[in-house]
């Protein structure tokens, strides 16, 4: 079984933000999964359901990012599931826009959920797939610019990148992390 979380933050007010790619993603495997995120406990939306042979769970903590942690400690938990059972989804400073990188361990980079993430589970050794986001303009925080919608020319390509990050996830999944790698890290579809 895998746990899949998507970060972001709740509230209509971000939901067309940068930080909010992982929420994206999630739905887009929901839908992809016909699985329903129907369920609101462990501080989380989430919804349990089948890829192939692969029973999974998907989830959007319902707590700010900072605090994603506690949401995935207690999916965990709930679910009797080891870090290595885990996918986080999320947005990347780091990573060019419109890249992903799927990585197993390393440090949060900045990411204020990812940090939540390995505080709350004392470890980095996690599965994540990063949706580059590109680094803010010289003007403009990183905080400020994680919390602020696409430009409209940024906006147009999310979608493809949200589709191709969720076939990364899939990806993951049935065929393991070589593949995943040798197949979605870098470039756009």
């Amino acid at each position: 079984m895998h746990l899949i979380v998507g970060l972001g933050n709740p509230g209509r007010e971000y939901s067309q933000t940068r930080h909010n790619l992982g929420y994206q993603v999630v739905e887009a495997l929901a839908g992809r999964w016909r699985i329903a995120l129907s369920h609101r406990s462990l501080e989380s939306r989430w919804g349990r359901g089948r890829l192939g042979e692969e029973a999974v769970i998907l989830a959007q903590p319902t707590t700010y990012m900072n605090l994603s942690g506690r949401a995935v400690s207690r999916l965990l938990r709930y679910f009797k599931l080891s870090p290595g059972a885990l996918v986080v989804v999320h947005d990347d400073l780091d990573v060019p826009p419109g890249r992903l990188k799927i990585v197993t361990r390393g440090g949060p980079g900045g990411h204020q959920g990812v940090l939540s993430v390995m505080a709350a589970l004392d470890t980095e050794e996690f599965l994540r797939v990063k949706l580059g986001i590109g680094r803010p303009p010289l003007y403009l925080s990183p905080e400020d610019y994680v919390l602020s919608p696409f430009s409209p020319e940024e906006a147009e390509a999310i979608p493809d990148l949200v589709a191709r990050a969720a076939l990364a996830v899939e990806t993951l999944i049935t065929e393991g992390l070589a593949a995943a790698q040798n197949r979605f890290h870098g470039g756009a579809l």
